[in-house]
């Protein structure tokens, strides 16, 4: 007569890989007690490595950055305060270390967000000054978290390139200063530019398309004035 299997209950079985997961949990950590106690010595110089580069970024924050960035408030506050006053001039600064003005407060911090800023300030002012190649070059070093003075530094270069009879050029930026913001006026704004630079370069297919995109999304800031101008268009 044939034995009979013992049977073997679920609650065992469970007991059995309990025991098993255990067992390979023991056999794991034997591994990598061995695997630390081999590379101790590499562990430890990474280690500190890691320690020194992060005491290192920190200091370089403490004793670096943000002394510069002190510096250049102070250089960029007395530059606001000259052109406050109308001394455009001695706003724009740069020919002597005693008044650095904007200029000399970006070329000094040119890696603070006051430094990047100072290079927008002294390309208006070159603009102003009719030097428009330099005032585009200013203008094109700044960047910003800011969508609407990134929108802005867009629009003010495309008047540079407008006045340096590179209109092409100008719409293209135009186009970009448009893309830069999700204000909406400030949208607006350079969709107009843009349609009325288009019908001034007889490109009459685009400036439709400006002047409809307000009509349909803008016409709050507009008081009907895109009608006029798609109008326009049809006998330019």
């Amino acid at each position: 007569m044939a034995k009979q299997r013992p049977h073997t209950s679920k609650k065992d079985m469970e007991g059995k890989e309990t025991v098993e997961v255990f067992k390979d949990l023991d056999r794991g950590a034997l591994d990598t007690e061995r695997f630390l106690e081999k590379n101790a010595k590499l562990l430890a110089i990474i280690f500190g490595a890691l320690v020194i580069a992060v005491l290192g970024f920190f200091a370089y924050k403490q004793f670096y950055v943000e002394p510069r960035n002190e510096e250049a408030t102070l250089s960029y506050l007395s530059a606001q305060k000259n052109l406050a006053e109308g001394k455009d001039d001695l706003a724009l600064g740069g020919k002597s270390a005693a008044n650095p003005g904007y200029l000399g407060t970006y070329k000094n911090y040119s890696e603070t967000e006051v430094g990047k800023l100072s290079a927008y300030n002294a390309g208006l002012i070159k603009f102003k000054e009719g030097k428009f190649q330099e005032a585009y070059d200013l203008l094109d070093e700044f960047s910003s978290d800011s969508d609407i003075l990134t929108s802005l530094k867009f629009g003010a270069m495309a008047d540079c390139q407008s006045n340096l009879n590179k209109n092409d050029e100008a719409l293209s930026l135009i186009d970009k200063a448009i893309a830069a913001s999700d204000d909406p006026y400030t949208k607006y704004y350079f969709t107009r530019k843009a349609g009325t630079l288009a019908l001034a370069m007889k490109k009459n297919a685009e400036a439709k398309k400006y002047f409809s995109t307000i009509e349909e999304k803008y016409e709050d800031y507009d008081n009907g004035m895109s009608d006029a101008y798609i109008e326009m268009v049809k006998y330019y």
